[in-house]
């Protein structure tokens, strides 16, 4: 089971005024003991934020590792840019490795959003090129984006 952003259905119940939040807290550490018994489950819950989580999900039992992924460095992001523009048609003057250089700081996500817009920027200067009422686009056209 994986719980993405734990952090906002598991805030600590000290921090919390909700009743809602505190039930959903007290909820979930059940549901969390009870798969005690079920060895073959495992549990994997993500956060930006560890210290907001309730410390009683934290402890041994419920998660029983916390494992600590810092940003990447500039090698693991050049490989990050890497992945996210394999099937993207590039110019030949894409400088990958100052892209990563300029990228400091920049999570996974970061750079799939950075490639993202950049590839969007480039349709978007293409748009006055393209015949939206057509049921085609000419292919010189698919070719240059």
């Amino acid at each position: 089971i994986f719980m993405d952003e734990i952090d906002c259905i598991a805030p600590s119940r000290d921090k919390t005024s909700g009743e809602v939040e505190r039930r959903v807290v007290s909820q979930l550490l059940t549901l969390m003991d009870g798969l005690r018994q079920r060895s073959s489950v495992v549990v994997v819950g993500a956060t930006n934020l560890p210290n907001v989580i309730d410390r009683s999900l934290r402890r041994f039992g419920r998660f029983d590792r916390e494992i600590d992924l810092d940003v990447p460095d500039e090698a693991g992001r050049l490989e990050i840019l890497r992945i996210h523009t394999r099937n993207m048609k590039l110019d030949d003057d894409v400088d990958f490795q100052a892209i990563s250089h300029e990228t400091h700081g920049f999570v996974g996500s970061d750079i799939a959003e950075l490639c993202t817009e950049a590839a969007m920027q480039c349709i978007r200067e293409k748009m006055d090129l393209i015949d939206i009422e057509a049921d085609t686009i000419d292919a010189e056209i698919l070719n240059s984006l």
